[in-house]
């Protein structure tokens, strides 16, 4: 028995997309299982949404704006954290006496 790797989600675009394409024919639902390695109750599962138009191109813009808002949310904490290490170092070398000219610390 082989096990199943790791759990993976697929965004609403790339969902969206792929339907698009079976439903265009540019791509079969073998050919898709097998080059993304979804499988076959999956891909049956979002064409069932697709044609109920469940997977529509605003919730795809929305999946997306959701993952940017995510990813400034996570950005702006970084950048709150490296500022005060900053201000921390600046106030931690304005403490040091300064070292003379030609004298190495």
């Amino acid at each position: 028995m082989t096990s199943r790797g790791p759990y993976r989600r697929h965004s609403t675009p790339f969902k969206l997309q792929l339907c698009q394409d079976i439903r265009a024919g540019i791509i079969g639902r073998r050919d898709a299982q097998r080059s993304h390695n979804i499988s076959a109750n999956l891909i049956q599962l979002w064409l069932t949404q697709f044609d109920r138009g469940e997977l529509t191109g605003e919730e795809a813009e929305a999946s997306v704006i959701a993952e940017y808002e995510a990813r400034i949310a996570a950005l702006e904490r970084k950048v709150g954290q490296l500022t005060m290490e900053l201000d921390l170092a600046k106030k931690h070398l304005g403490c040091r006496p300064p070292t003379p000219a030609g004298h190495p610390s």
